[in-house]
């Protein structure tokens, strides 16, 4: 009889090493691990030779990079996508690009199920699990962090990492460097370890190390540098004159911003499953993007399209967060966001100094700013009459003038 196939969801970390060999253990059953390459860069070096090495029967090592930009990014960008104020979800996007992809290789290989290392108390499991419930329900899930018999040999990281040297499989993690990475073609996310002390100061010079994609503030350029994004219907299309695709542009602002110090996040963040957790990142191209091009919509877009879509980024950031990326109401918010974008058409100049992302220059063919009818000087085009402001405040204060006398007959 065949053994049952696992597809796991493999980066070659701590983790997802120890989960390959115990899955296989534990169920006596084929591992098939997969990985996609949405831009992790050398963290891929040797990857399919460790997988081997652990246990895996099949290694696909699959290059996802411009489908993520193209079919990922951009549309959330296109969104203005921004979780609590500060977060450019650059994990959570990832998360249901890889589940699409694992559904396809269990589909293709006769897999019964798909496991993943997603923590039990984190958001992953829920993104890894919410995609295959909408693209393949039939597929079984493991989770390992979630079975009591897993936890109970892995209380800790420390446990881990003996396994792992116990089993002869090499990881990055040290009992001296404990705090996790994430890393993609969008950002790169740090937690736990030391980090798990929101009083700890991530940005101190001591810490400098830690980070990948970026050189500190201070350590940036003393010269500022200018960049030119253009835009067609709210996508960036070329940088400095240059065509380019989406993955060129994500890789050409990754080095820019990284460069002049741009996207560092420090924040604790509200978890879908119920906690605060705290998580640093480093999203340098995404924070140019993002600017360049909310500055291009100021110039382009509709005050009350702007308005509408501005009111449903929360809830759209929030699907994207918690795992609904394929679900009903953020493909029909979607609709909307593209419909929004049509006009979002032109360049946007920028200027990158330690740390900052200026607003340099804005122009577009279809701009919807008339400097003529702006001007504080007389408007030639005479499209508004000062005079007719005085009907507009009268009447928009009523309401406010009859309240305020009710209230006062109530003192």
């Amino acid at each position: 009889m065949a053994k049952e196939k696992i597809v796991l969801a493999y980066s070659g970390g701590l983790d997802t090493s120890v989960i390959l060999k115990w899955l296989k253990e534990t169920y006596d059953a084929e591992i098939i691990a997969f990985t996609a390459d949405i831009g992790q860069k050398e963290e891929l070096d040797g990857l399919e030779e460790k997988a081997f090495a652990t246990g895996a029967s099949k290694v696909y090592i699959d290059d996802l990079r411009e489908e993520f930009a193209r079919d990922f990014i951009f549309p959330m960008f296109q969104a203005g996508a921004l979780y609590e104020g500060q977060y450019l979800l650059g994990t959570s996007i990832a998360r249901p690009l890889i589940a699409k992809r694992m559904v396809e290789i269990a589909r293709a290989e006769g897999a019964t199920a798909i496991a993943h290392g997603a923590t039990g108390k984190g958001n992953d499991q829920v993104r890894f699990e919410l995609t295959a419930a909408s693209l393949a329900p039939d597929i079984k899930v493991i989770a390992p962090w979630r079975i009591e018999a897993f936890r109970e040999q892995f209380p800790g990281r420390a446990e881990m990492i003996a396994y792992a040297e116990k089993h002869g499989i090499p990881v990055k993690a040290t009992a001296s460097k404990p705090y996790s990475m994430d890393r993609n073609l969008l950002h790169i996310s740090f937690e736990s370890g030391m980090l798990e002390d929101p009083w700890f100061d991530a940005s101190a010079a001591s810490n400098r190390d830690m980070y990948v994609l970026s050189v500190s503030p201070e350590e940036a350029p003393d010269e500022p540098e200018y960049v030119e994004l253009e835009f067609e219907a709210g996508n960036c299309v070329a940088i400095n004159g240059e065509r380019m695709t989406p993955l060129q542009v994500m890789e050409k602002l990754n080095e820019l911003g990284g460069k002049h110090g741009i996207g560092r996040v420090d924040m604790v963040e509200n978890r879908f499953v119920g906690m605060k957790s705290r998580g640093v990142y480093e999203t340098p191209g995404g924070t140019i993007l993002f600017t360049a091009h909310r500055k291009m919509e100021s110039l382009t877009m509709d005050r009350e399209v702007m308005h509408l879509r501005d009111s449903l980024i929360p809830k759209y950031a929030s699907l994207v967060y918690n795992g609904f990326w394929f679900a009903p109401e953020r493909l029909a918010i979607q609709a909307l966001v593209t419909e929004s974008q049509k006009n979002v058409t032109g360049t946007v100049r920028l200027k990158l100094y330690k740390g900052n992302v200026i607003a340099a220059g804005l122009k577009s063919p279809v701009s919807l700013y008339n400097p003529d009818i702006a001007t504080m000087e007389a408007d030639p085009t005479q499209a508004y009459d000062q005079g007719d402001a005085t009907g507009f405040i009268r009447l928009n204060a009523l309401r406010l003038k009859v309240a305020a006398a009710a209230q006062a007959k109530q003192r």
